[in-house]
């Protein structure tokens, strides 16, 4: 650390690793208008450098323009990024309430830079000079111009005004959109005081469930004997309609969840309201940077770069997805048939993942919830790492301690080239924080990865190695037993991890491109995606899948079912996913305020080609859709199967020289580490596929992939 950052306040030092505890909702108050001031006077001294120069004619370098504009950047990502993710992560009133007083500002200032005529003709000039730039200087360039025409620099006068006061706007409705979601979620609660109110449920859930009741109050609360307290978060949620035998509680609680944060049954959370306004704003914005709609503006800095394109991908998709999941709803109607249940002839949404379950235990006798014992957290963790030295020749180890964190149950890891595992020497590479378990009440719900530093490389020219925050919401250890994980929540692991790795590995030391920055949205989960194929991979599955008490390995049977399984109600999956993306995709492009039809409308119409089972009249899944409506997946949900597309195919390579065969996945391995996981945003995604896979993408694998070949 410099001599010159460590007099600063904390939340001010712009790099390194935080010291999270000295980033209190008070220093954010205190301290964050005193860093927009200072950076607005340095963005007004480089404005005058830079105007100077042009108005005398001097030719402009790189480092005179990029340069001092990352670093300004990277002031205001490194320490509003250390609140964002406390915010979170740690949630809790005052922070929030710190958080958002200070969001406007934020976005002015973010605005401001964006809008700079003086800066944009600097970098206008700068990229006339051709020659003199490298390749990913030239991209990185051509998006900053693009972007700062996305952010309304060809704006002036009152259409600039209303631009900007529309930005802030949307910031602090996406934020409000995305509280009100997590306060929905947490302020519905079921006592389940009766033993039959918990018939079918697995023991890890009746874990967790009195765990909450002990949270809540009942100190005395057990697995055995209850009382047990049923929420809305997903490890509590998904695992209860799975199981639970009590249709009635099985509709109770998903009619609360698919009407979360809609006003309904009296609730002030409403985000209805919320929605309409944001898409009215987007609408709005898109107009005044001269294109049609929303979804225009999103693909102009997407790899898809039509709303056709997608739209073609998605019928494709659609079409093979549809009558697969019409069979596999008779399928669950006809199980339920023989088990004589009431429901046959009446199937409802509560219903589908409770009698899918039994179906899928009985076709393929898989129980999800006995192969929890197979895989304990830590050990997951090992067989990922194993894979990861094996594919990308890198060396993953714990140093708990060396970094400082934001909660207890978080860990540090340290990744190494060239290293013998254990042994600590080797090359750095990067670094990344794992927080595993769910918090209900102070983290937020799913899971991601965000970036704490970037790679790239200081003024005196020494490196600053990447680290990741990998966030996941998995049951947390119980007493002795360590984090159980479902087969889900382990693919939910190696899919973050496959994010992290793209940030991580990266060779790029020009921030703006380094790792996931300037990568296309829409091909940005492509290592996510292809890091869960490999946990149906026989020599990864066997190497992690242990029981976490004796030892044994998975039975090879229990992994034939697993394979056998992946494909199982793959349809619906499928189709589900179609049904988001068109949604989000018609939101941004069709719905008009004043149409005389409201979003919801418009969402159940495209439901009647992308669902086999229409939404309930209470379902309100948009009021908390916050993949749309509070981050970044505005017209862009679609990237999910874009991604995949590739991901799935990319995967294929591995296939094609075969599984088993070491030395030629190694080398395979090494090609997607040096091109996917090492150009990050420094070429275009087309010329990094093509690297890695010798020709353009095909959906082909992704249909094979996903069981839909056969229908």
């Amino acid at each position: 650390m410099s001599s010159s950052t460590a007099a600063l306040p904390e939340i001010l030092r712009g790099e390194g690793l935080p010291n999270f505890e000295a980033v209190t909702p008070g220093a954010v108050s205190a301290h964050i208008p005193q860093l927009i001031q200072e950076l607005d006077a340095e963005l007004t001294g480089l404005e005058q450098q830079l105007g100077s120069a042009l108005e005398s004619g001097t030719p402009l370098s790189w480092s005179a323009v990029m340069d001092p504009l990352q670093r300004l950047g990277e002031r205001l990502r490194w320490s509003w990024g250390v609140v964002s993710h406390l915010n979170g992560v740690c949630n809790s009133p005052e922070l929030r309430e710190a958080h958002a007083a200070q969001q406007a500002a934020v976005v002015q200032f973010g605005n401001r830079a964006g809008q700079s005529q003086v800066i944009y003709k600097a970098l206008e000039q700068l990229q006339q000079q051709g020659g003199a730039l490298d390749a990913a200087q030239q991209r990185i360039l051509s998006a900053e111009l693009r972007d700062m025409q996305l952010r309304g620099v060809g704006l002036s006068g009152s259409e600039q005004e209303a631009f900007n006061s529309a930005s802030q706007e949307l910031a602090e409705l996406s934020t409000r959109f995305g509280n009100q979601v997590l306060d929905a979620t947490n302020g519905w609660t079921l006592k389940l005081i009766e033993r039959d109110q918990v018939d079918g449920l697995p023991t890890s859930l009746l874990d967790q469930l009195a765990q909450a009741a002990r949270q809540a109050g009942d100190s005395e609360a057990t697995a055995e004997a209850g009382p047990w307290l049923l929420g809305l978060d997903m490890p509590r949620y998904a695992p209860f309609l799975k199981y639970s035998r009590r249709r009635d509680l099985r509709e109770q609680v998903y009619r609360a969840h698919v009407s979360r944060a809609s006003g309904q049954a009296g609730s002030e959370l409403n985000n209805w309201p919320l929605i309409e306004r944001i898409l009215t704003l987007r609408g709005e914005q898109a107009k005044r940077l001269g294109y049609a709609n929303w979804a225009e503006v999103s693909l102009a800095a997407k790899m898809a770069d039509s709303e056709a394109a997608v739209e073609a991908l998605l019928e494709e998709l659609r079409a093979a997805a549809y009558p697969a999941a019409q069979q596999e709803l008779e399928a669950l109607a006809a199980c339920a048939s023989r088990h004589g249940a009431a429901e046959a002839d009446d199937l409802q949404p509560w219903d589908v993942s409770f009698w899918a379950e039994k179906l899928r235990q009985e076709s393929f006798e898989l129980d999800s919830e006995a192969l929890r014992p197979y895989f304990p957290l830590p050990q997951v963790l090992e067989g990922l790492f194993a894979l990861c030295s094996r594919l990308f020749g890198i060396t993953i180890e714990a140093v708990d301690g060396e970094a400082p964190v934001w909660h207890s149950d978080v860990r540090y890891f340290r990744i190494l080239e060239g290293a013998q595992a254990g042994s600590g020497a080797g090359t750095p590479l990067a670094a990344f924080y794992l927080d595993p378990y769910s918090r209900p009440g102070s983290k937020r719900g799913g899971a991601w990865m965000d970036e704490c530093l970037v790679r790239s490389r200081r003024p005196d020219g020494t490196a600053v190695l990447p680290v990741a925050y990998l966030i996941c919401n998995q049951s947390p250890p119980v007493g002795d037993t360590p984090s159980l994980m479902t087969f889900e929540e382990v693919e939910t692991l190696f899919h973050e991890f496959g994010h992290g790795l793209q940030h991580m590995l990266t060779t790029v030391e020009r921030p703006q491109a380094a790792g996931i920055n300037g990568v296309e949205w829409d091909a940005v989960e492509l290592p996510s995606q292809f890091m869960e194929n490999w946990c149906y991979d026989r020599a990864t599955l066997m190497g992690m899948a242990r029981h976490w008490q004796n030892g044994e390995a998975l039975p090879e049977a229990e992994y034939r079912k697993l394979l056998a399984a992946r494909t199982f109600m793959g349809g619906s999956a499928t189709l589900r996913q179609v049904h988001f993306a068109l949604v989000d995709l018609k939101l941004h492009s069709q719905w008009q305020p004043g149409s005389g039809q409201s979003p919801e409308a418009l969402r159940r119409q495209i439901a009647e080609s992308t669902t086999v089972l229409a939404p309930i009249d209470e379902d309100a899944f948009l009021c908390s859709f916050g993949h749309i409506f509070a981050g970044g997946y505005a017209a862009g949900y679609y990237s999910y199967k874009w991604a995949e597309v590739l991901s799935a195919d990319a995967f294929s390579a591995f296939e094609e020289v075969g599984l088993e065969n070491e030395e030629r996945i190694r080398d395979t391995g090494r090609r997607f580490r040096d091109t996917v996981l090492s150009l990050g945003g420094s070429l275009d995604p087309k010329q990094v596929f093509e690297a890695f896979r010798g020709r353009q993408p095909s959906s082909e694998a992704l249909i094979r992939h996903s069981g839909l070949v056969a229908v």
